[in-house]
């Protein structure tokens, strides 16, 4: 039976290259493809795969919040992190999410293929690269910059938080989640108070270093 998987990334090139590497294995089967953490959950929810290959710099909702929230509804699914960052913020934010794996872009596909079955087995798979002084900062509950006050927002507010950070309307970010502008407006000026922020830069900064959102994506 083969391992079924959706690929969670923004760019279409990376997502053609690793569908196209991964139906070459005979036990991996490719069901869908997300353009974004929001595409992601709402295929994973559909779909049911048995590892979600996800990108952990995504616009829109990134890849720690999507891993949340698929998690969230969805336990038994898998999630692999895939990722050109090796920041120990990146790192730890998808595995106190929940992720089962974290595999470097630089990686072969074979590592790829090999992480997948190795999740789909219930195991744990971590890139070489990262594995040594994550692991134990991970053990050691040790957490990425900024994780105390993100962790008083809400998953609504950490979803408002990087939509705004990455330059949308609060029309726009009503639109994207299907609420009022005003219901937005309240978010934003509750995580702003939680989060002793006075300007949408000072957002934007905080969002960076906090790994909700990026420069690069």
């Amino acid at each position: 039976m083969k391992t079924r998987v959706i690929l969670a990334e923004d760019h279409q090139l990376v997502r053609e290259c690793l569908r196209a590497a991964l139906e070459k294995e005979g036990d991996i089967e490719v069901v869908d493809e997300a353009r974004n953490g929001r595409e992601a959950v709402s295929l994973a929810s559909q779909k049911q795969p048995r590892v979600v290959v996800m990108d952990v710099v995504m616009p829109d909702l990134n890849g720690i919040e999507a891993t949340r929230q698929i998690l969230s509804a969805s336990p038994n699914i898998k999630v692999l992190a895939l990722s050109m960052h090796s920041d120990r913020r990146f790192v730890a934010g998808m595995l106190s999410a929940g992720a089962s794996g974290y595999v470097l872009k630089d990686c072969a596909f074979e590592e790829l293929a090999e992480a997948i079955r190795t999740v789909a087995a219930d195991r744990t798979y971590l890139s070489p690269g990262i594995a040594g002084v994550v692991v134990e900062d991970y053990v050691k509950q040790l957490s990425f910059e900024g994780e105390q006050h993100i962790s008083v927002l809400t998953p609504r507010e950490r979803e408002v938080a990087q939509l705004l950070a990455e330059g949308n309307s609060t029309k726009a970010v009503a639109v994207a989640l299907h609420v009022s502008p005003k219901t937005i407006e309240t978010h934003r000026r509750q995580l702003m108070e939680k989060l002793d922020i006075h300007s949408i830069a000072e957002l934007t900064k905080y969002a960076i270093r906090a790994g909700l959102t990026s420069l690069e994506h």
